[in-house]
């Protein structure tokens, strides 16, 4: 009894583990354009609770020197950021997405294109579940990517919640 029980322990945590992961010609499909990367970003740190994220999936959307910068405001009321390489972001990030559940999509996106440096203002909207109705956090990711040649690069995400000292514009709104 205990023998099968732990093939069904194996077979389930498999069959999950082959679900939060995509294919590499999906992970190749992701970099092709910039609306493939950015849908694949937000899709890869989103689910359900108790689901794993696709981190894999994330890092081939990164150059390994990316940094991600969240911004926000300390309790003496003062603006503060953190600097994290995608390691970093993962290990923070990861504990949180996983137990209370956590799925972020884009509300709306403004693109600058210079050459293979492309700068985006990415609205977005935060949840719990992708069935709650409403978001729970609003903000703005400040996205810069890099096109080799042969593929889109996530090279900084720089972003801030919206609050009521920080509403977001309404050029950013989506409306």
């Amino acid at each position: 009894m205990k023998k099968l029980y732990t093939i069904l322990l194996i077979v389930l945590f498999g069959v999950q583990f082959a679900v939060a992961q995509v294919s590499e010609e999906q992970r190749a499909k992701d970099v092709e354009s910039i609306d493939n990367l950015m849908e694949a970003l937000y899709a890869s740190i989103s689910g359900e609770k108790g689901e794993p994220r696709d981190w894999d999936r994330f890092r081939n959307l990164v150059i390994p020197e990316a940094r991600l910068i969240p911004t926000g405001r300390n309790q003496q009321g003062k603006n503060v950021y953190q600097i994290m390489t995608p390691e970093e972001f993962i290990e923070n990030t990861d504990p949180y997405f996983v137990e209370n559940g956590f799925y972020e999509y884009e509300i709306h996106r403004e693109e600058h294109h210079y050459g293979r440096v492309v700068h985006l203002f990415s609205t977005y909207g935060s949840k719990r579940s992708e069935s709650d109705a409403e978001p729970f956090n609003k903000g703005i990711n400040s996205i810069q990517l890099f096109e080799d040649g042969d593929r889109w690069w996530v090279v900084t995400i720089y972003w801030a919640h919206e609050s009521e000292f920080n509403p977001i514009p309404e050029k950013y709104s989506g409306k």
